[in-house]
């Protein structure tokens, strides 16, 4: 059972979301505006945020802003605004995920579920040596990848890429984590560069290439790597 705050000021979809998610075993505590969401994490921290960016007081970013980074509380978007300017923004600004609005229930507890795996995984502190995801399995240490129990032989580069998505099964990693992570440049450095060196990955680690079913594009957002689930 978790405890999910839902901060949306549309009656409509707060009790759209409240008879899902009591319906499957969660709590759910609602807020309809920056400043009564804000009031809510203090008062009682949930497991997870439902957060949308239209509210009435100011932009659902805010929210965003005002828990990163001091709080690794999982924050899934839920918006109407489906520009990818928009996605790009709350993931930059610490989002772990985004739907856009009308979603179907099972794909909301979908990214729910992954959500809450990555929480409990970052609040062991521990680093694994091993990551896996799907039949995709990289040893940091030795610096090898395995497709299926095959071994694959990547670049340094495409090893960078693919241990930032693995570490990170099922979310949308941007293309500015992702080059920073990678270069530690700004994306108008290597932006381009990243598209080549993912498109050589999927070649490598994917059956057929051309229909990628773990290294999935969000379109102008960034790059998200299948869960496995």
């Amino acid at each position: 059972m978790t405890a999910i705050l839902v901060i949306d000021d549309d009656p409509h979809v707060r009790r759209y979301l409240r008879t899902a998610l009591t319906g499957h075993g969660h709590l759910v505590a609602e807020a309809t505006s920056v400043a009564s969401g804000l009031a809510e994490l203090a008062r009682r921290p949930p497991g997870v945020v439902l957060l949308d960016l239209g509210l009435p007081d100011g932009d659902g970013l805010a929210v965003l802003r005002a828990l990163r980074p001091d709080s690794t509380v999982p924050v899934i978007v839920l918006s109407a605004r489906g520009q990818e300017g928009d996605k790009v923004a709350a993931l930059d600004a610490g989002a772990d995920d985004y739907l856009t609005k009308p979603f179907g229930t099972g794909e909301l507890l979908a990214r729910i579920r992954v959500a809450l795996r990555h929480a409990g995984a970052a609040g062991t502190g521990e680093l694994r040596d091993v990551l896996e995801a799907g039949p995709i399995r990289v040893d940091q240490p030795r610096h090898e990848v395995t497709v299926g129990g095959a071994v694959v032989h990547l670049t340094p580069i495409e090893f960078k890429i693919l241990v930032e998505l693995v570490r990170q099964p099922g979310r949308v990693v941007t293309h500015r984590r992702l080059v920073k992570a990678v270069w530690g440049a700004t994306p108008t450095d290597q932006s381009h560069t990243l598209r080549v060196h993912v498109a050589a990955l999927r070649r490598k680690i994917e059956a057929d290439p051309a229909r990628p079913h773990w290294l999935l594009t969000e379109a102008g957002v960034g790059y998200r790597l299948r869960d496995g689930d």
